[in-house]
């Protein structure tokens, strides 16, 4: 008789099986839903409190389940969706493996309520850690309510090292978005704190995308089609002149299931490749239908990875596709709030009148108006509130070039060299310094945005006619948390509901830019890093202002200015790199340049 090998209990073979299926309380919310949408609801409500770590709560109305299924269901390996091996070939289910409930009842607290249409009364099931605490009849509605509540409360380790709440609920959002792009006839609501942050009705794909990522992305939307022997693709991408730099929305989807496949994304990515800019990145949102024996769903826990056959004649298939929608785009024209034109009818006398023109007869085109253009100068944005001194010839100034490191200072008596108006060469006692211009504006507007942060004062220009800009729902959870970093910058926002917000005041010198795309960016940058510590959030903010208010690359600058930008420069505790590591200034030692004539 062996004393080494020996069987695990249940309960310790759910809590392992846990930790592959549920990592965070976003895996619940996944788990949950899928099995909502299974069982044939068409409305899902998920409630989360503290992001899901308090409670999780997902009510369907769906066929429900008799009493002794509703205790099998929380059984290892209990499933409604495999009979036979041959099932695991033409799956067309979302959860399958029978994993998901035990694995969620092994790590806190649930509660089951659960009733069939033609049963009188539900059931009532209460486990804790795998152990059934409670069972009973119980009057409900038909459908199920699956409470899960105190997440990890029995792995102290595991819920030590779940992310901050913001983090924790933008995982649980996309999980959510990715069943709700799945099945637009089926109606989903997600209310977290008691705020409701999405309701979802039932309609068709497009409207459901539009609902999801806001009504400026509907004009941009493309549909895509093709159908093959092999595959068959559908849903929309987004218009070339819709790409991103980050946040892209990028989603596959394969027989009703959300997966990631770099090499279809690649695919995507080759069609859109002439026609937008590099470093950016189109959205898609594409649906492929393929024999279920053609592929194999289950080499990840959580099936989000999937194995094709054919993979390379796929990505011909998907290319192509892609390059029709672009190349053929439809012509969609909304109607609401249209002007009536008049239409020509044979035989019909039709009012017509012919237009008026206003003559000014002591307009003179060549005589010089009054109006005079206002343009700051690069001295005015930097002097505006704090002087600028030019070093003197005694001061000593330490940067690490990208060869060699060396004490140099900048001569009093020498002039700035400017290169293709990107580019400033000045001489120090060691050589010559060469200055990415546009990086060096970065770096001191990215102290100064730092520094308005962390001593919170805020320099704002009021707006005479405020914009107003709208967020998506994934987007407007995360503005909380940044609205008074926001503040201190100079934005001024006001919150009218819906996720839009009002701006009444920008910080001081961005009058000439885009705000409302400044802002979007700023956000995104934001959710992109996440709101781990406080710092980050910050530092998101403003090296992304920091970004849109810099000046570009052109036209040269006066002297002066441009010796403002230099001093400002010097004077920052890190004038050699950018806040994302990009080197700003090069040497070019004494040594290198005799080398050069020799």
């Amino acid at each position: 008789m062996s004393d080494i090998i020996h069987l695990l209990p249940d309960s310790i073979a759910n809590q392992i099986a846990a930790g592959e299926v549920i990592q965070r309380p976003a895996s619940v919310v996944k788990e949950l839903m899928e099995n909502a949408v299974d069982a044939g609801a068409d409305t899902v409500q998920v409630v989360l409190k503290d992001a899901g770590r308090s409670l999780i709560q997902v009510i369907d109305n769906g066929k429900g389940m008799s009493e002794t299924d509703a205790r099998m269901s929380f059984e290892r390996h209990a499933t409604s969706k495999i009979n036979t091996a041959h099932d695991l070939f033409a799956l067309q289910t979302m959860g399958f493996r029978g994993e998901a409930l035990a694995s969620i009842a092994a790590v806190a607290q649930v509660e089951l309520k659960t009733r069939r249409k033609e049963d009188e009364t539900g059931t009532l099931l209460q486990l804790s850690a795998s152990k059934v605490e409670k069972q009973e009849a119980v009057v409900i509605h038909p459908g199920s309510i699956f409470s899960v509540k105190n997440l990890f409360f029995n792995i102290p380790a595991r819920r030590k090292f779940l992310k901050s709440n913001e983090t924790e609920f933008k995982n649980a959002i996309t999980e959510f978005e990715r069943i709700a792009l799945v099945y637009p006839s089926v109606s989903f609501l997600l209310y977290h704190n008691g705020n409701e942050v999405f309701n979802l009705p039932a309609s068709g794909l497009k409207q459901r995308i539009t609902n999801l990522t806001g009504k400026k992305n509907a004009q941009s939307l493309l549909p895509i089609h093709i159908d093959t022997s092999i595959i068959r693709i559908s849903g929309f991408i987004g218009s070339p002149g819709s790409s991103k730099k980050r946040n892209a929305l990028q989603y596959f989807f394969v027989n009703g299931r959300y997966m990631r496949h770099f090499y279809f994304h690649r695919a995507v990515a080759l069609a859109f490749e002439p026609f937008i800019p590099a470093g950016e990145h189109p959205s898609y949102f594409i649906y492929m239908n393929v024999d279920p024996a053609s592929i194999d769903v289950n080499i990840h826990p959580t099936k989000t990875e999937i194995k094709f056959e054919n993979e390379q004649l796929l990505f011909q298939v998907i290319t192509s596709a892609v390059k029709e929608a672009i190349a053929v785009p439809s012509l969609e024209f909304d109607r609401e709030g249209a002007i009536e034109m008049p239409v020509y009818v044979a035989g019909k006398e039709t009012p017509s009148k012919s237009p008026e023109i206003q003559i000014h007869p002591d307009y003179n085109p060549f005589k010089t108006s009054g109006y005079r253009r206002q343009e700051q100068s690069w001295e005015q944005l930097y002097r505006r509130n704090a002087s600028v001194d030019i070093p003197d010839a005694e001061t000593q100034i330490e940067f690490t070039g990208e060869e060699t490191k060396a004490e140099t200072d900048l001569e009093s008596s020498s002039h700035l060299l400017q290169y293709k108006g990107r580019y400033l060469i000045t001489s120090l006692k060691s050589g010559l310094a060469i200055i990415d211009r546009q990086r060096a504006h970065i770096r001191i507007l990215f102290d100064e945005y730092m520094l308005r942060m962390t001593q919170k004062r805020g320099i704002s220009q009021k707006l005479i006619f405020p914009e107003m800009i709208t967020f998506t729902s994934k987007e407007a959870t995360i503005l909380p948390y940044l609205l008074d970093d926001l503040a201190f910058i100079g934005f001024d926002l006001a919150d009218l509901g819906g996720h839009s917000y009002s701006v009444n005041g920008i910080p001081s010198g961005l009058e000439n830019m885009n705000i409302t795309e400044t802002l979007q960016d700023m956000v995104d940058l934001a959710l992109e890093t996440g709101c781990e510590v406080k710092e980050e959030v910050m530092e998101s903010l403003a090296i992304a202002l920091a970004k849109k208010a810099a000046i570009d690359p052109g036209k040269n600058l006066p002297e002066e200015d441009a010796m403002a930008l230099v001093a400002r420069l010097f004077s920052s505790s890190a004038p050699n790199y950018t806040p994302d590591g990009k080197p700003i200034i090069s040497i070019l030692s004494e040594e290198e340049v005799k080398k050069r004539f020799k």
